[in-house]
């Protein structure tokens, strides 16, 4: 059954799917063949990876700066993505990084962030926490807090307001969330019957499930079946036990299943093997982020269809230049990357063959010239 949100966040999310619908990604929901503006809009995020669209100038490198990422949650491919790319940013901007685990829990975020200030870093990067939730913790750590970025720390990108979060990186999850969904709608000619899971902790987890359920909501001739709330950091001990049951209660009519994480489907799919089911009987397609298994299962065929990958890799030198902007005193540069869909088609391409998706669009050299660094 669904999950209520509250109406306030439910307002705020359906203003703006209203504001996104005329976007070029997104078909309009009233498009007289909904079907096939579906399958125009998945593509549209599938096809040739753009040219750079990013920030091509900027501050040089602030030097001998010592940076803290409080990582949510290492467990997650995203997550884990991000801070890869921002050591590997850092190691060429010269820039000292260390990284805390908080492990998923609220006790874990409160370790971390007593950690994370504890060390006195030039700038802190609250990575896939929410923004909102640490605050007064940040507040009461201390009087004085160095610049804040974050990555997927709040529901879309940008500054968050009311947190000490200037930037916070992130395609934007609208989008991203329309785009998955679609997908659904596309290979199912308009007959999909869904199942999504959402981990309701985070509000950037919530916009993009409720955008997800929107679009299949809109969508004639689909069902949604169930919007599951299923914690990231409970997948592994609870998502067999959920697959099973969500099989048993909806059995064939069951198609879909669309997920705010990849992490859902590396326990789900272990059941769907063991119940015997054929890959083309149910396609899982994730909003975020573009996992290493996630890649393997499209490049087999084993039952994900897609993801709609982040770049994280990228978002990791975006962390670090947007640091730099605040260390120079310079606004950040507020770049949002496209949505892309990976699949079956283009899972090869911009370091699929590494099982990541890294854009051939030459952002290293884009940042090492911003920073004066080549």
């Amino acid at each position: 059954m669904e999950r209520c949100v509250a109406s306030a966040r439910g307002r705020a999310i359906r203003l703006a799917l209203c504001a996104l619908a005329s976007c070029l990604l997104l078909p309009d929901p009233a498009a007289a063949d909904p079907v096939e503006a579906a399958r125009q809009a998945v593509d549209s995020a599938s096809g040739r990876v753009p040219a750079w669209t990013g920030p091509t100038s900027g501050p040089a490198a602030a030097p001998g700066k010592t940076v803290v990422v409080l990582a949510e949650d290492l467990r997650n491919g995203g997550v884990l993505g991000v801070a890869q790319g921002i050591r590997e940013a850092a190691r060429a901007i010269g820039w000292k990084v260390r990284v805390v685990d908080a492990g998923g829990t609220a006790a874990g975020r409160r370790r971390a962030v007593s950690d994370a200030l504890a060390a006195r870093p030039d700038g802190l990067v609250i990575c896939g926490s929410d923004a909102h939730e640490l605050e007064p913790v940040l507040r009461a750590a201390g009087p004085r807090l160095p610049p804040v970025v974050g990555w997927h720390a709040g529901p879309h990108p940008g500054p968050i307001a009311g947190t000490s979060v200037a930037m916070n990186v992130s395609t934007d999850p609208i989008a991203v969330a329309r785009t998955t969904a679609l997908a659904a709608v596309a290979q199912s000619g308009g007959r999909a019957g869904v199942v999504v899971f959402n981990d309701s902790r985070f509000a950037i987890a919530t916009a993009k499930a409720q955008a997800m359920a929107d679009v299949i909501r809109q969508c004639g001739g689909c069902t949604l079946l169930e919007l599951r709330d299923v914690a990231i950091s409970d997948a592994a001990a609870r998502m067999p036990a959920v697959t099973r049951e969500l099989l048993a209660a909806h059995g064939p009519r069951w198609t879909h299943a669309l997920a705010i994480n990849d992490i859902y489907f590396d326990y789900a799919v272990p059941v769907l093997i063991e119940a015997a089911l054929p890959n083309g009987a149910i396609s899982l397609l994730s909003a975020g982020d573009g996992s290493a298994s996630a890649f393997m299962r499209i490049r087999a065929g084993t039952y994900q269809t897609g993801t709609v990958a982040e770049p994280l890799n990228m978002q990791g030198w975006q962390v670090i230049d947007e640091l730099n902007r605040l260390f120079a005193g310079q606004p950040v540069s507020g770049f949002v990357a496209p949505v892309r869909l990976v699949s079956g088609q283009n899972v090869a391409s911009d370091g699929g063959s590494r099982f990541v998706y890294d854009p051939e669009n030459g952002y290293r050299d884009v940042y090492l010239r911003i920073w004066k660094k080549r």
